[in-house]
């Protein structure tokens, strides 16, 4: 929804709105406020990824032709590799995702409980997404200020301009079908068996709560608009060589080819100055320390979660107000299960096929406002060093083996649900003075009580499903994330119907700030 006039009614047309970030909810708000006619001034510090290598090649090809095919997969100081001991995570990103990670001058925070990542490239932390595109049901919306019946032409809006692939599966108790489905993607042998197998044992699984389906994916699935259809080449971890996996960038590169839209890079937005209730200016850092005053009429803060909630507690803190905490920081906790398709050994694995998530499996936790999603991984492509030094035998014995069952190897991603708690916080707390501003982010995350049991019923469940899909659970090697490793931030300033301090209205106006979205 674009941003209204000052006064409440409708902007006029050609009115301006400045927007803080380049992620997923910046481009395409800055889309939707662009086509109701406003005009779009877009601040970002915007890390550009590198160029594609030889996009007509697939995964196989690469490692037959490149000069150095290690270089590109592993990275020239070998940095995409986890190293035996590195217990904070079951896996690592490739030398070309470095740039949507690359920290910028004067940012600083602090966390205690929390693993936060942040990101200060074109597009976002989407750049390294996995394309998963679920929409809230309406159990999962019952504490918000409205319900699925009015997201859902929104639903369908953004499945119309990036390419959303599904069906209607008996997933569709949790996660309901909007308009503008493609169809799924073919399935993998791998991934072919165990839905097969589902099919088989349907009853019997739904007989447990479970149900198991297609997963919602923003891989196009047929030509449109200049990108092509998934070829399959199993290069999406390294990036997708042909733009069918959607990443925000897209949007950004069709933005800036209209009128209306003006991009500014380089760009680290600290804080904003107001007055009588109203945002004046705002305040950016450049890269060389020159720091810029913009003029506004309304502002937009979409910088993550996390950035953007300390550049509203920064703001306060300068203008001389109390700075709150923000209570009520949410994640998903997720577990990596692997397993083995016993139908699956020593098969070959399928190289040219689509590298993500193709099925997922859901059920409920204590209440159906406590889903639980499982995102199923059918092994092929992907880095499989972190899995074969967990294999309790020495080096030569685990790649013997591994070689064996690596067609049937899969990873159930399983995110279980948060609430809002008083005892998980941002705020800010003071800093070495270097020029940036003398402050840095705080963050601290304690898990809910309920945490233990919920993580025991999930991955019990998890377990015995699998098993009635004819796979096992290697014993020791399931790896719970650090909290904060989903990116699915939220709770800090809630949109509400009552007007109460830091919270937003319903269509996400800050209280305090008439001119503050």
């Amino acid at each position: 929804m674009a941003p209204q006039g000052n006064g409440g009614g409708r902007a006029d047309g050609g009115a301006r709105v400045h927007v803080v970030g380049a992620g997923p909810s910046a481009l395409h708000f800055a889309q939707s406020a662009l086509d109701s006619g406003m005009r779009v001034t877009l601040l970002d510090v915007g890390h550009e990824p590198p160029p594609v290598v030889a996009p007509e090649l697939s995964f196989a090809g690469l490692k037959r032709e490149l000069p150095d095919p290690a270089e590109y997969f592993l990275g020239d100081d070998y940095s995409a590799v986890l190293f035996p001991g590195d217990a904070s995570e079951y896996y690592g990103f490739p030398p070309g995702k470095a740039y949507v990670f690359e920290g910028v001058p004067g940012f600083r925070w602090n966390a205690t409980g929390f693993a936060p990542l942040f990101s200060f490239a074109q597009g976002g932390l989407a750049q390294a997404w996995t394309g998963g595109a679920f929409p809230f049901s309406a159990a999962e919306l019952a504490d918000f200020p409205f319900g699925y019946d009015e997201l859902r032409p929104y639903y369908d809006l953004v499945a119309a301009r990036i390419g959303v692939n599904g069906a209607e599966d008996d997933l569709a108790r949790w996660i309901p079908v909007h308009a503008h489905l493609e169809e799924p993607l073919p399935l993998d042998e791998h991934g072919a068996k165990l839905h097969e197998r589902y099919l088989a044992k349907r009853d019997a699984i739904r007989g447990m709560g479970v149900a198991l389906g297609r997963t919602r994916s923003a891989t196009l699935t047929r030509d449109r608009d200049g990108r092509p259809a998934c070829n399959r080449s199993g290069r999406c971890l390294w990036g997708c060589p042909t733009h069918s996996l959607y990443t925000p960038r897209l949007t950004l590169l069709e933005l800036r080819e209209r009128d209306g839209f003006e991009y500014l890079p380089d760009r680290r937005v600290t804080h904003f100055e107001s007055s009588d209730g109203v945002v004046r200016r705002v305040v950016a850092r450049r890269a060389d320390g020159e720091v810029e005053h913009h003029d506004v009429d309304r502002l937009v803060l979409a910088a993550g979660t996390l950035s953007s909630c300390g550049i509203w507690l920064e703001s306060l803190r300068r203008a001389g107000e109390p700075v709150p905490r923000l209570e009520g920081l949410m994640d998903n906790r997720q577990v990596l299960v692997p397993f083995v398709n016993l139908a699956m050994l020593r098969r070959p694995y399928e190289p040219s096929s689509f590298q993500y998530h193709q099925l997922a499996l859901g059920f409920e936790g204590a209440s159906e406002k406590e889903y639980v999603h499982g995102l199923v991984t059918t092994l092929k492509t992907a880095l499989i060093h972190p899995i074969v030094q967990n294999v309790p035998f020495d080096l030569r014995t685990a790649v013997g083996i591994f070689r064996n069952v690596h067609a049937a190897l899969g990873l159930v991603n399983v995110n279980l649900h948060d609430d809002r708690r008083a005892s998980s916080w941002v705020g800010l707390e003071d800093g070495p003075d270097d020029g940036g501003g003398g402050s840095r982010l705080r963050v601290h995350y304690e898990p809910s009580p309920a945490e233990p049991a919920n993580l025991r019923r999930a991955l019990r469940t998890t377990k015995q499903v699998l098993r009635k899909l004819g796979c096992i659970v290697p014993p020791g090697m399931m790896h719970v994330r650090p909290m904060g490793a989903s990116v699915h931030y939220a709770g800090l300033l809630p949109m509400t119907a009552e007007d109460r301090p830091c919270t937003t209205t319903p269509d996400g106006r800050a209280r305090g700030h008439e001119n503050l979205w």
